[in-house]
């Protein structure tokens, strides 16, 4: 396409607009579904560019981690609370409070994960009937939030490699 006198390539605009979107994605991932935004966008890209045989191969791949990247999410999360003595059905709602509280509460970690962990401490409390405890269950969630954190980022930056590979080669 060319304006004026500058000649416009519409797959490097398209392509800078997904690896923008998709960067995007990598710096919320701690915060929002940033692997969703990102598994999104690759999808975007491969229906309006078209996917190809290598595009379908690595649009697999980045599905596959997202799916992993979600599940691994919640049970790492999940799991250090367990360690320390939390039933799955008190970290199931502490979960659930998480999902509610980001709806209620539109800004993620003041909404989602305080409520998450508000309820857990709670929960916990009552359970237990020893505040420590309950607070000892509420500091290996966040350890357990903060690795998962770690290992989104991580997958989140493999997603986008093997788009920029299925993009650029």
């Amino acid at each position: 396409m060319t304006i004026g006198p500058y000649y416009i390539h519409l797959d490097l605009v398209l392509q800078g607009f997904i690896l923008t979107v998709m960067l995007v994605g990598l710096l919320i991932t701690p915060i929002l579904p940033g692997l969703l935004i990102i598994w999104a966008a690759a999808l975007v890209y491969g229906l309006i560019a078209g996917f190809g045989v290598l595009g379908w191969v690595m649009f697999v791949l980045i599905t596959i981690l997202m799916i992993v990247g979600s599940v691994l999410d919640n049970v790492l999360m999940g799991a250090s609370a367990y360690k320390e003595g939390a039933p799955w059905w008190v970290i199931l709602l502490a979960l659930i409070a998480t999902v509610a509280g980001g709806f209620f509460i539109p800004l993620p970690i003041i909404g989602g994960v305080s409520a998450g962990l508000a309820t857990l401490f709670l929960v916990e409390w009552i359970r237990r009937k020893n505040a420590h405890q309950a607070w000892t269950s509420v500091k290996a969630m966040l350890a357990g939030w903060s690795w998962a954190a770690l290992f989104r980022s991580i997958i989140a930056l493999v997603m986008i490699v093997l788009w920029v590979i299925w993009a650029w080669v």
